[in-house]
């Protein structure tokens, strides 16, 4: 899939995008600003990586955070709909997982919940084992990985 083909689409069907990144801190607006035009369909995009800075900048809940933890998919649902209610998109893809090095037996490294908020649409949420990749790694994972929901959710 090419970013290229993703603004298009998203241009096409008059989406606005907006991104809610905590692990991949940014990757996955950068690589959609990186085109040429993205500028009709990037919306805005939120660096969450704080417990904090989920809660101030995308309503995320401090009860949903402490009962299922900041990488889960509960948490992942939260940051996307704070997207879509903090900005003027009206489609958003929130990320959160540990990149690594390490984990623990909970969350082990590589473990990436996704979640993708559409205007009208009700919110889904998946989690990806892609397993000890390295830091690197696991944050290039999950940047392919959030730009294919939302490729596949417009249709590319």
């Amino acid at each position: 899939m090419k970013v290229a083909d993703l603004i298009g689409a998203a241009r096409a069907a008059s989406l606005r995008i907006a991104t809610a990144e905590s692990c991949t801190g940014g990757l996955v607006a950068a690589a959609i600003t990186d085109v040429a035009g993205a500028s009709d369909v990037f919306e805005r995009g939120f660096v969450t990586y704080s417990n904090a800075a989920k809660v101030e900048m995308l309503a995320v809940r401090a009860q949903t955070l402490a009962r299922d933890g900041a990488v889960s998919e509960a948490v992942a649902v939260e940051m996307a709909e704070g997207a879509l209610a903090h900005s003027a998109a009206n489609l958003a893809v929130a990320v959160t997982g540990i990149a690594g090095p390490g984990g623990s037996v909970h969350e082990p490294e590589g473990r990436v919940c996704f979640a993708l908020a559409r205007k009208g649409a009700a919110t889904r949420a998946e989690t990806r084992e892609f397993g000890a990749l390295g830091r690197a790694g696991v944050r290039k994972a999950a940047t392919r990985h959030a730009l294919a929901l939302l490729a596949a959710s417009i249709g590319v």
